[in-house]
């Protein structure tokens, strides 16, 4: 196939889809994943795509945000190591904001049975109802707006719950990591309690898979180096991963290993008892 051709249907692919993979243009155009690389990058050039780990998404076309049972399903296993490594970084009687969102939601099932004593804020009805009956776990609601399909909270009435409380933790959930456009989300109403649940946390703990690393979605939420710590299921030498890490950022690659962080590098001690006011 000519080049020209090949490039053609390769933005083809882009423009329709929002989101492709090199590794499924290349079994489709039978060239290599370096080949489809070149012509991304092409497209880059023109302002047409942006690469992101392991694929690139369209830049002219409005990429809307996957269904909650989608992003639940999606890299399952991957989201599940995620979420026991941010769970072994969480002390007892700490004061943790837990975001909506998938990922989030499979921190909130990696905590039961764990013992910790928390007090969790979040805006999440599905991450409430999953620490409900947790022994020595106590749950605050935030007010605001039911969010259809997400089932979260979302508004002013949301975002001003955290005005009122002290967190140790907040662990966020976000739709793209950029290392220059920073932590962004699809939705205006989330993305605004999640600036409010960041700025009432001491800590702030970013877990997101492999596919959120590179992606900048329609509302800024903070700088990259807002986050204190990010987990992810990239590879450790992620270019993703390397820009971030030159930023200052703690970015904790899991790989869908067992593996868990090593927490000697948190000088904190357990509080002794809750800072909710």
């Amino acid at each position: 196939m000519a080049v020209k051709m090949r490039r053609a249907i390769v933005e083809e692919r882009v423009l329709q889809l929002g989101e492709v993979k090199y590794a499924d243009l290349a079994r489709e155009l039978e060239v290599s994943e370096m080949t489809i690389r070149r012509d991304i990058e092409r497209l880059e050039e023109r302002g047409v795509a942006r690469r992101v780990t392991g694929g690139a998404i369209a830049v002219t076309r409005k990429v809307d945000e996957p269904s909650f049972q989608t992003r639940l399903t999606d890299a399952m296993t991957g989201k599940s190591h995620i979420a026991d490594a941010v769970v072994e970084m969480l002390l007892p009687g700490e004061t943790v904001i837990l975001d909506s969102g998938s990922t989030v939601l499979a921190v909130a099932r990696a905590l039961r049975g764990r013992d910790l004593g928390l007090t969790v804020i979040t805006p999440s009805i599905l991450a409430a109802v999953e620490l409900s009956e947790e022994p020595g776990t106590t749950v605050i609601v935030t007010g605001g707006e039911l969010r259809t399909g997400e089932l979260s909270l979302v508004g002013p009435d949301a975002a001003e719950t955290f005005a009122k409380y002290n967190a140790d933790t907040y662990v966020a959930g976000v739709a793209g990591v950029d290392p220059e456009r920073g932590l962004s989300d699809y939705h205006r109403g989330e993305s605004a309690v999640k600036k409010a649940a960041m700025s009432g946390s001491d800590r702030v703990i970013v877990a997101v898979d492999s596919s959120k690393l590179g992606r900048s979605t329609l509302v800024n939420i903070a700088p990259a180096s807002s986050a204190d710590v990010i987990i992810c299921d990239a590879a450790d030498d992620d270019p993703i991963v390397l820009d971030l890490r030159r930023q200052g950022i703690d970015v904790i690659c899991i790989e869908n290993s067992d593996a868990v962080p090593d927490q000697g590098t948190d000088v904190r001690q357990a509080p002794e008892a809750s800072t909710v006011g």
